[in-house]
């Protein structure tokens, strides 16, 4: 969308807005907007790549379909898992996490390298193991877990990602490489592939 001599909005496929093309008299004016919204938009406004890269489809009360949480918690898990994060020292690091309410995955949970699919109120299975650019699916690594299941279970993972990484390796490459999960190359099977 082109707001003639004010810049340009794009919308990205991972729910992320660009305003490009602003002219320089104008980018102070957008600046001030973007921090009144509290819109991270800058080096000095910074958050953590987990945060960076977290997307979660309307869920609840917002779509019928819904089983479980979405767009409303995963806020609130994320804060849990950017603590570990913090402690292992990866709050930086970009990692993909997705979630959605429901199997009809409007937040494409299965593109994520951490992704949730909800079940209950509360409960969800956790697929681990997809790429950081989308070029490979996830697989099933727990099923119907809770939001401290979920943090038990990705504490040590994080530890040893942070310790056993190759130089530029990725979190879904790595839980891939060290047989967290198998990898997920072809999408016709990924309800069926089990877990390692």
């Amino acid at each position: 969308m082109e707001l003639k001599g004010r810049g340009i909005f794009r919308m990205t496929c991972n729910q992320s807005v660009l305003i490009s093309e602003v002219p320089e008299a104008k980018k102070e004016i957008v600046s001030k907007i973007l921090e009144e919204y509290g819109v991270p938009h800058s080096p000095e406004t910074t958050v953590s790549g987990l945060r960076r890269n977290m997307m979660a489809c309307v869920a609840l009360p917002t779509c019928p379909l819904a089983f479980a949480e979405a767009e409303r918690y995963l806020p609130t898990l994320v804060g849990r898992l950017e603590a570990v994060t913090e402690r292992c020292g990866l709050r930086d690091t970009d990692i993909v996490i997705r979630m959605t309410g429901c199997p009809n995955s409007c937040g494409r949970p299965s593109m994520g390298e951490i992704g949730f699919i909800g079940k209950a109120p509360g409960t969800y299975n956790m697929y681990l193991g997809g790429d950081f650019v989308g070029h490979r699916l996830n697989t099933l690594f727990a099923e119907s877990v809770t939001e401290d299941q979920i943090v038990e279970l990705l504490t040590p993972i994080f530890g040893r990602y942070a310790q056993e990484r190759e130089k530029g390796e990725q979190f879904g490459d790595f839980v891939v490489r060290k047989g967290y999960v198998k990898p997920m190359n072809a999408g016709r099977l990924w309800w069926t592939l089990p877990q390692v």
